[in-house]
């Protein structure tokens, strides 16, 4: 049933971000834009109560849980950029703005791009494993929070992996295209 859910808190978030920017630049009222979107954090705090009763009715903690603080972690950190990326993309497909696809960028930039990338992961892990570490002292059960201490230890992994991708381009940076150097 939690499963259901996180999709639905998924879908629900990108409905608000839709629905916030097509009454922002479409209908041209925007503070009732910005509300919409300012309500994509409602959705998180919904999912972490639906999170929280199903635990405390007797569930075994599964991925499934565990990925509901994953999800909270991530939107409290990237979810604003999600939102920023979608506020773009919308101005380019339905206002004519800039293409965002235009906008890479090489060498030393993307080097400090991608490291403050890997810090926002780190940030993201720091909040999803601190919600999960206190679901595992509130349940008091080890067997029970098994799935929680697990998903911690391949976040963790694939935290590392990310550490060493994003760093290495600062001994290996992209480099420019012979066609933009044109």
């Amino acid at each position: 049933m939690i499963a259901y859910f996180i999709i639905g808190c998924e879908i629900a978030f990108w409905v608000f971000v839709a629905a916030g920017l097509s009454v922002r630049y479409l209908l041209g009222m925007k503070r009732t834009g910005i509300a919409l979107l300012m309500a994509t954090p409602i959705v998180d705090v919904l999912l972490l109560v639906a999170t929280v009763m199903d635990l405390q009715r007797g569930a075994t903690a599964s991925t499934i849980h565990g990925i509901a603080a994953i999800y909270i972690g991530v939107s409290v950190v990237y979810g604003h950029r999600m939102i920023a990326w979608a506020d773009r993309y919308f101005l380019y497909w339905f206002k004519g703005g800039d293409n965002p696809r235009g906008q890479k960028v090489y060498g030393r930039e993307h080097a400090n791009r991608e490291i403050q990338g890997w810090f926002r992961h780190l940030a993201a892990w720091c909040i999803g494993c601190l919600f999960l570490y206190i679901m595992v002292l509130w349940i008091g059960d080890a067997e029970r929070t098994e799935a929680f201490t697990g998903l911690i230890r391949i976040w963790g992994m694939i935290l590392g992996i990310d550490f060493i991708i994003s760093f290495s381009y600062t001994l290996w940076p992209r480099k420019i295209p012979l066609e933009k150097m044109k």
